[in-house]
Order: structure tokens, then C-alpha cells, then sequence
């Protein structure tokens, strides 16, 4: 049996923990034995408790309990954290996903201390490094022994870096395996768009008619941090609610609702509150959030993670960033990117609504990534 220690902290790592921690525990729980540390990072129970209840993640062996801070307080605090724990549990890998502080963290705890790393979601690039996220992954990247990759389109991001995509055993972080697995996240939507139609109540919740609102996810730092930008982005959502009268469905995100309370804020909070189409709701479960993605007519986030769901989900999605690292979402027109520009935002879901996308091409995989990064581990460990 290996072991191996699973870092997670923020809401999407718990997400695509849930479809590696599932495969295991189903078919892999006499070769593999899991360790769940979680950094802290979001720290918010809606945020973090919630998820990992609903979406049967085990309960994390270790909780760091970091929470909010800047960025280089954070990731410290976790280096030191995760380091600990590696030293303790002597893992045959750590495995790391996507691209927030605590991958970084993780990847800089394990690769000083010559612990492989597996990264799960390798290979993205938006091609903007004043985005935390990019310099995260790209490092990880750097750090790992195997990188496992979503797309194709990753497989040529690495190959652009230098990677050879053609190693051979021994593996190591000098010689690291590219290995194009699919996305777990696909397996999780696959997986939970089905218990969201059994159990979910969201829609009867807030009166809503399947394929007749939109859902508007904002979250990043860089559009909810930038007053000029997030006032922009809520003025573009307040019209198109008022000229097209349809639905607009928002869950507020801690982060966002804390800095609509500040004084500043005031009146767009109170136009935000007092437009009648608009639904604004505190942060969901992973099963509310799927079933409002599955029901929606059109989807606007800066969420990497929603992105892919609404393709996956077959929902036009407008962007709220000026690059995103799933490029295979615009190349389809499956997607835009509108920025914080309230005229593109307006004009980008008023043409999906007219025109939506018909055709979404199998791009991230069959449902299984999961079942062959568990495949590939076991195969290639030393025993």
C-alpha cells in the first residue's frame, strides 16, 4: 500500500479532493492510503466545513487552521505546517491541486524535502503573472515529479516551458512524467449533477423555473478588492436585470458581501438589494451551486472552476477577467471574456441569450481522471 498526503484549504481543492478521495475509498482502499491535511486557507464554514460535509471528503487527519492573512504570512505559515507533517507521516507522494496559496505551500514544503509531488490540474497558464494563481501553478509545475493534465492544450503549455513530455522511469523531480489524466472536476460534475437533481431544493427555494435565470459568481481578490472594477461588474448585472427582466441569481461570496458593507459601497448595495430580478443569496452548498449551474440559461463568474462547469453543463459563459487559463472555452465560443467592462458584459450576455452555443467537443476526458491518477501511482511507485 502507498501513502499519500492530500493538501487542500481552499473551496475549489476540497471540490476536486471529493472525486480522488471517492475513487479510493470505491476501488482503490486496499492500495492507496489517504492523508488529508487541510491548510485553513478558507476558513469561512460555508466556505470550507460545508463542502467537505457534503461532498464526503474524510474528515482531514491534520487542520492547520491558518485562515486569512497576506499573502506571504499565509504561505509561510503553511510551509511550516505541511513540512511538519511530511516529516511525521513520510508520504510516498504529495498530492497538490490547481493553483492557490496552499499549493504553493505544499509544493515548496514537499520538493525541500525531497517528497514527490503529484500535481493535479498541471499544465494551465493564463499568461498573466500579476495573478497569484499563475505564479502558483507555474511553480508547482516546476516542483513536481508527475503533472497531471486536463487538457491538451496543457500538454503544449509545458512543452512550450521545456518539459519533455516523453520521460521514462525513474521519475523524479529532475525528470518529471506528463501524464494527460483528464480533469477530476469533470468526474465530479459528472458524479453530482445527479445527487443535485435528487436532493437539492435551491430552485423551489427561490422560485426559480429551469432555463429562465442566469447565475453570477464573483469571488477573485482582483475584481472584488478593486472598488471601480466590482462597482462596474454589479452596475453590468443590475442592467441586464432591468432590461431583460430575467432572473439573475447571486451568491454573495464573504469577501464581496464584507466590502459592500463598507460605507463607500452604500448605494450600490442598496441598488444591488432593491432591484427585483435579483436574488442575493449568502454562499450555497456544492450541491445548490451544481443545480443552479445545471438549471441556469447563461452563467457570469471570474471562477476558473465555474467556467469549466458551465461547459461541461453546456451553459454560455460571459467572464468576468481579461484571460482565463481555459482558453479551449473561448476557442469553442463556448465563452468570453468581458473583463470589469460593464458595455462587454452587457453586450457578451445579451448576444448568448440571443445565440447560444450549440456545440461543446469532449475536451476535458471521459469521467474517469481520478480512477487513472490512482492507476498511475500505484504503477509508478517504488514500493
Amino acid at each position: 500500500m502507498i501513502k499519500i498526503v492530500t493538501i487542500i484549504g481552499a473551496r475549489p481543492q476540497i471540490i476536486k479532493a471529493a472525486a480522488l478521495s471517492r475513487t479510493i475509498r470505491e476501488h482503490f482502499a486496499t492500495d492507496i492510503h489517504e492523508i488529508i491535511v487541510h491548510t485553513g486557507q478558507h476558513y469561512d464554514h460555508n466556505m470550507s466545513e460545508v463542502f467537505i460535509n457534503e461532498l464526503s471528503v474524510p474528515k482531514p487527519n491534520y487542520n492547520l487552521n491558518i485562515g486569512s492573512s497576506s499573502h506571504g504570512t499565509q504561505t509561510a505559515s503553511m510551509i511550516k505546517g505541511i513540512e511538519e507533517i511530511l516529516l511525521l507521516e513520510k508520504p510516498q507522494w504529495c498530492v497538490l491541486f490547481g493553483d492557490t496559496n496552499s499549493t504553493l505551500a505544499g509544493a515548496v514544503a514537499a520538493a525541500k524535502i525531497n517528497v514527490p509531488i503529484a500535481h493535479i490540474e498541471a499544465g494551465l497558464r493564463s499568461f498573466d503573472k500579476t495573478m497569484p494563481e499563475e505564479l502558483n501553478r507555474i511553480a508547482c509545475d516546476h516542483f513536481s515529479t508527475v503533472l497531471f493534465i486536463p487538457t491538451l492544450t496543457a500538454n503544449e503549455n509545458l512543452k512550450n516551458e521545456g518539459f519533455c513530455l516523453d520521460n521514462t522511469k525513474p521519475f523524479s523531480i529532475n525528470n518529471p512524467a506528463v501524464v494527460h489524466s483528464g480533469d477530476v472536476m469533470y468526474d465530479n460534475t459528472m458524479f453530482f449533477t445527479k445527487v443535485a437533481n435528487e436532493k437539492s431544493e435551491i430552485l423551489k427555494k427561490l422560485n426559480l423555473v429551469p432555463n429562465e435565470y442566469a447565475l453570477c459568481t464573483i469571488h477573485r481578490p482582483h475584481n472584488t478588492d478593486n472598488s471601480s472594477r466590482l462597482t462596474n461588474i454589479l452596475n453590468a448585472i443590475i442592467e441586464i436585470a432591468e432590461s431583460t427582466n430575467l432572473q439573475i441569481v447571486l451568491p454573495l461570496h464573504p469577501r464581496t458581501s464584507h466590502i459592500l458593507k463598507q460605507s463607500n459601497n452604500q448605494k450600490l448595495s442598496e441598488k444591488l438589494h432593491n432591484t427585483p430580478s435579483l436574488h442575493i443569496i449568502d454562499p450555497v452548498s456544492f450541491i445548490d451551486i451544481t443545480a443552479l449551474e445545471a438549471s441556469s440559461k447563461i452563467i457570469l463568474t471570474d471562477s476558473g472552476g465555474v467556467q469549466k462547469e458551465a461547459y461541461f453543463m453546456k451553459k454560455p459563459c460571459v467572464i468576468l477577467r481579461n484571460e482565463t487559463e481555459w482558453v479551449e472555452i473561448i476557442e469553442h465560443k463556448t465563452g468570453s471574456l468581458a473583463d470589469a467592462d460593464p458595455q462587454k458584459i452587457k453586450e457578451q450576455a445579451l448576444h448568448f441569450l440571443q445565440s447560444p452555443p450549440s456545440e461543446f467537443p469532449a475536451l476535458f476526458g471521459d469521467g474517469k481522471a481520478a480512477t487513472n491518477i490512482c492507476n498511475w501511482l500505484i504503477q509508478n511507485t517504488e514500493k
